[in-house]
């Protein structure tokens, strides 16, 4: 897997966790989706993403997007 994959991965998996978080404990949870969707908006017209560099220091090769 690449940078790119594994990003929108993690991306998807904390999306999908604090909006079943948000359901089943507490409403607050939706502040976390709301962070993670201005993150990936963000990054969409800047090209920095945090979760980029530990990637990169971690190994995995960049793939499209994050050259």
């Amino acid at each position: 897997m690449n940078i790119d994959r594994v990003v929108f991965a993690v991306a998807g998996v904390f999306v999908l966790g604090s909006v079943l978080l948000s359901i089943y404990h507490n409403q607050n949870w939706l502040w976390f989706t709301g962070f993670v969707g201005l993150n990936l908006f963000q990054s969409a017209f800047t090209g920095f993403c945090p979760m980029v560099y530990v990637l990169k220091s971690l190994g995995l090769k960049p793939g499209n997007a994050f050259e």
